[in-house]
């Protein structure tokens, strides 16, 4: 995530425009996303009468810039919101200012203005699949950009020297609140058996934190004749790539071949820990990651919570995660499968959440014996 007490800053090649924030993280609450404030310094001289605009788009690419074909880019526009920074619309004096607008206001001078943008609702969060290291190019990815220029109008031409373009990331974090803590059982009959196999695997909770051991409760009660051979653990990573073909990718970002066996008439209680993590899948192509900025590490791709009404269609890429526990059957005419899906939520805690989490650690560990 962008530090704190960080700004931001971006000047084009021109130097006529600059842009200062002071952060490039806007979390999205479901209900609400945070608003993007910043402001944009101009030097009237270089611009020569142009006007200064900023936009706040939104982007789904599905291939490289450089591949077209019959006229068609790999890439849509998801939104695109413009707003006139210079001149000025409005005195400056008598804008509501945030505090970081207030502060890069004073500090910049007479020749800084600021700039407001609200997110709608029904965006993606910034999400992209991984490439394979063959790969060269963009890659498929829901991106965030806000980009400042000085042209003659807002539909003339933009000269590159002109323009600055700075990438952002909107966020979720894990929702407040434990949720039902998942758990799935089956029974599964087989021919020439007269009693069942009965399998159980559950969670302790709903919402895991990226990095956080996920414990999966494994319950067997083996009545039949038939003999477990082994039971196979994995998290399983599911990419619906929802805009332009509806596409879902399914792929295992952790695993467990316990070898663990379950003899006719016997049970099996066992505890098996999981930990899906990107530093484990670096060179996996398709593999859904968090956005990222420039020069900074990501992770795997959260959980999509996503609000109601919402048309899933325009959301780019849904991102969700199941634990999957799959029994391998012994039989007579070869090995058969008994499988249990666990769905859960792969997530980062908020910031005020973890502080929270550290004090109160710290306390307990500082407490009389």
């Amino acid at each position: 995530m962008s530090p704190k007490n960080v700004i931001f800053k971006k000047v084009c090649k021109d130097k006529s425009v600059g842009v200062y924030m002071g952060k490039r993280d806007f979390v999205d609450r479901v209900d609400s996303v945070e608003p993007l404030d910043g402001v944009i310094l101009v030097d009237p001289e270089a611009l020569q009468g142009r006007k200064v605009f900023v936009t706040l788009s939104c982007t789904f690419r599905y291939g490289r810039d450089d591949m077209d074909v019959m006229g068609i880019a790999f890439r849509r526009e998801l939104y695109l919101a413009t707003r006139q920074v210079y001149p000025p619309l409005q005195d400056r004096e008598k804008g509501i200012h945030t505090r970081v607008q207030a502060k890069l206001l004073r500090k910049l001078g007479n020749n800084s203005y600021p700039f407001f943008f609200e997110f709608p609702d029904n965006l993606p969060c910034s999400v992209a699949l991984q490439p394979a290291p063959s790969d060269v190019g963009k890659q498929c990815a829901v991106e965030f950009e806000i980009k400042a220029f000085s042209a003659e109008s807002q539909d003339a031409k933009v000269r590159k020297r002109s323009t600055v373009k700075l990438m952002l990331r909107k966020v979720q974090y894990a929702p407040e609140g434990e949720g039902i803590a998942p758990s799935v059982e089956t029974t599964r009959d087989f021919v020439m058996s007269d009693k069942p196999l009965h399998v159980k695997a559950s969670l302790d909770k709903e919402v895991y934190y990226h990095g956080e051991p996920i414990k999966v409760h494994v319950s067997v009660t083996n009545n039949s004749s038939k003999n477990i051979k082994n039971i196979i653990l994995s998290v399983d990573q599911i990419a619906n790539v929802v805009l332009y073909s509806n596409d879902s990718y399914a792929k295992c970002v952790d695993i467990e071949d316990s070898g663990d066996s379950v003899s006719p008439g016997a049970t099996l209680q066992k505890v098996y820990t999981m930990l899906p993590l990107l530093a484990n899948n670096r060179e996996r192509r398709g593999i859904a990651l968090d956005g990222k900025l420039k020069h900074e590490d990501t992770n795997l791709a959260s959980s999509s919570i996503v609000k109601d009404g919402v048309l899933k269609e325009v959301l780019g890429i849904m991102v969700s995660y199941r634990v999957m526990v799959k029994l391998i059957v012994g039989g007579m005419m070869g090995s058969s499968e008994v499988g249990l899906e666990v769905p859960f939520k792969l997530m980062h805690a908020k910031p005020d959440a973890v502080s929270r989490r550290r004090r109160l650690c710290s306390r307990n560990s500082s407490a009389p014996t």
